[in-house]
């Protein structure tokens, strides 16, 4: 890709957040049962339909003519994008249906509604960002990083509506998905190494690049601090949300195209 892409990094992290905080309000709300009290429902929805607002709004900037967006929807027989754009649409309109109603619909209805939405736009991004010209990432890698964000950002966001009751469960997905995130970060790379002329190009690139470093000390740091204190402080959501739109931003700028190497040997 080698360019930074600024509208679809704020899209995707931000998109992501607002899924994997949506997983863990059904997951919390299913196991509390009908009869627990709810009291930041509206609060919770509110953020979840923050973030995807400003994810949708910041990738309008990736467009030549924002106000044709809609055409994205043509061609969803056969491009995994218009289909990524369908499901995030309809995943925006269910957060928005939650904020109006919080409170007076079943509680874990419209979370299980939005998880599945929120999952068919990971799928769909996980493969629209796996197209063959990009040799390290034609494979499940995308979705995984996709996944893994959204999990990580989802419990830790997740943890601030948790109350004391869900607070250690909110902790223990954090720290699961901070060490997977971990491992797919360092590994990738250096697999990459052992591949072709550009899937060697991008793990150089990757393993040169400060946006991938910063990720990944930020990761180790996040781990760091919920091993000392054994839950997950308010603050840190937000350094873990900066650390993924660093590795995000070296996803896109970081990963080599099959053009750069275009007249040369492979």
């Amino acid at each position: 890709m080698q360019s930074m892409e600024l509208p679809l990094v704020v899209f995707t992290v931000f998109s992501q957040a607002a899924i994997g905080v949506t997983v863990m309000r059904a997951v919390r709300t299913t196991a509390d049962g009908a009869g627990a009290e709810d009291h930041g429902a509206r609060r919770e929805w509110g953020l979840i339909a923050g973030l995807m607002v400003f994810g949708m709004l910041g990738s309008l900037f990736h467009l030549g003519h924002p106000l044709s967006a809609p055409t994205a929807l043509n061609h969803l027989g056969t491009a995994w994008l218009s289909r990524e754009v369908l499901f995030a649409g309809m995943f925006t309109g269910v957060t928005v249906l939650a904020v109006l109603v919080a409170g007076i619909t079943g509680k874990p209805a419209l979370a299980w509604l939005g998880t599945l939405l929120g999952l068919g736009v990971i799928v769909s991004a996980g493969m629209t960002y796996a197209p063959p010209a990009l040799p390290a990432l034609d494979n499940g890698l995308p979705f995984a990083f996709f996944l893994t964000s959204a999990v990580i950002l989802g419990a830790g966001f997740g943890s601030w509506f948790a109350g004391g009751g869900r607070a250690p469960l909110m902790a223990r997905i954090f720290t699961t998905a901070l060490v997977v995130g971990l491992v797919l970060n360092l590994a990738a790379p250096w697999i990459w190494l052992s591949g072709g002329t550009v899937m060697r190009m991008t793990g150089q690139a990757w393993l040169g690049s400060a946006f991938y470093w910063a990720h990944v000390l930020v990761l180790l740091g996040c781990l760091g601090v919920v091993w000392k204190t054994r839950t997950i402080p308010a603050w840190l959501p937000v350094l873990a949300l900066m650390g993924e739109l660093a590795g995000r931003a070296g996803f896109f700028a970081d990963t080599i195209h099959t053009a750069a190497n275009m007249g040369g040997l492979y």
